[in-house]
């Protein structure tokens, strides 16, 4: 039954998910200083993988001076954020914006017209609100999946409701297009690295966690890979090219030469690699068990050595931190990507760091837009004679939230590491 269930699910892919995760060109970028809203229902108010997204732009810089604020609610819809966008988010003056529902707005039971009427014309109201509110750069997401094997523990369950969340996935993507905004489609990659993902690990790995429907770092990994594709993120962190024979080496933008001597480079760098976690790679609460379903760092997260001087019938050790590993003169002419080759590296200890502020900033950030600011309207309207009273009250809360934002990104700091390369005798 389950090998008929996974048959089943894959046949909803429609596309090559890899070309269907990136934003269209007409759909904009992101800008220098851009503020990042990310919205949507209890998957998001998990915080994590927003977390990651927020880790992204602070750390990989895809541009400079990124901000990024979460805006998740348990058991959210479209149309119940379309109603209380105006105080709740938009007051925040967010420039550009991910957003994901359609888990709630399925209703967790087969598709029918109205519903798919419900959620086009709803999530279309979010997105010219949006515009409207003065968001620039809009993704819209369509939902992931559920778990073939722990929603409901019944696989025909998974296979009903996948079912909906695929024609959402549809209708997401009709809105985007409408809309003239980007498309994040967060189904087909999960429903992708899920299906492998269980063909490696078993049954028991699940991928949207173990209700079915929430992920744990795993699936949330996939979420942010497909998030940050519709950003049109190019992951492009840098590249080190080192001449051995002229004892020499260059950096791109973010990394800077302090030394090169005897084979050994040191760099100091201001955009960071992206760093996983989590060494059982069993464990849905490690970022790496996915990765090699995943082109995350083939994709978005490029750090290449490039080493130009070494004979060709020779190899060359490469020791970055703790670890060694061995190339041929012909992989290092071409270029390796550091952050794929060494999982664990120098910037482990500062990433880890960095995530973990930004896990504090989003902590605090659900309280303040569930309670704090979703409260105003009703003390406003209780007493409607304090409302300059209230609006202060409001530029205080959103000051703290600033407070927290910019402790993550000053949480980044530049990082001194040494890349050393041995060719064999």
């Amino acid at each position: 039954m389950k090998k008929i269930l996974a048959c089943a699910v894959g046949a909803l892919l429609a596309v090559p998910f890899a070309a269907t995760c990136r934003a269209a060109e007409e759909a904009g970028k992101l800008h220098d200083g851009d503020y990042v809203a990310i919205v949507g229902d209890s998957i998001t108010e998990q915080k994590q993988y927003s977390v990651l997204i927020e880790d992204y732009l602070l750390m990989c810089k895809p541009a400079q001076d990124l901000r990024a604020t979460q805006f998740g609610w348990g058991g959210e819809t479209s149309w119940g954020f379309a109603g209380r966008m105006a105080n709740d988010m938009l007051r925040f003056h967010c420039t550009a914006a991910t957003i994901n529902f359609g888990m709630n707005d399925g209703g967790y039971s087969p598709e029918n017209p109205e519903k798919e009427k419900h959620y086009h014309d709803s999530y279309t109201s979010v997105v010219e609100q949006m515009k409207k509110g003065g968001v620039r750069f809009i993704v819209v997401g369509s939902p992931g999946c559920v778990d073939s094997d722990a929603f409901h523990k019944k696989p025909a369950d998974a296979e009903m409701y996948n079912k909906t969340l695929a024609t959402e996935r549809d209708i997401a993507k009709k809105v985007a297009e409408e809309q003239g905004v980007a498309f994040a489609d967060v189904f087909d990659p999960m429903v992708d690295v899920m299906a492998k993902a269980k063909a490696k690990y078993g049954h028991g790995y699940n991928l949207a966690g173990g209700d079915g429907v929430h992920p744990d770092a795993n699936g949330h990994l996939v979420m942010a890979y497909a998030y940050l594709k519709g950003l049109g993120c190019s992951g492009d962190i840098g590249t080190i090219t080192v001449d051995l024979a002229g004892n020499k080496a260059e950096a791109s933008d973010g990394h800077k030469i302090k030394s090169v001597k005897d084979g050994q480079v040191e760099v100091e760098s201001s955009r960071y690699p992206f760093c996983f976690f989590g060494g059982d790679l069993k464990s849905t609460g490690s970022t790496r068990g996915v990765l090699e379903f995943l082109p995350f760092n083939e994709e978005l997260n490029r750090f290449k050595l490039v080493v130009n001087g070494i004979p060709g019938d020779k190899t060359a050790k490469v020791t970055w931190g703790k670890e060694s590993k061995e190339f041929s003169a012909e992989q290092l002419a071409k270029g390796i990507n550091l952050a794929a080759e060494f999982l664990d590296n120098p910037f482990s200890e500062p990433f880890q760091k960095v995530n973990g502020a930004v896990s504090q900033q989003q902590s605090f950030e659900t309280p303040l837009v569930k309670q704090l600011i979703h409260d105003l309207p009703a003390y406003q309207q209780a007493a409607p004679e304090e409302a300059a009273s209230l609006e202060r009250i409001a530029s205080g809360l959103l000051k703290k939230d600033k407070q927290a934002v910019d402790a993550s990104a000053a949480a980044v700091v530049p990082v001194t590491h040494t890349i050393g390369i041995e060719v064999e005798k």
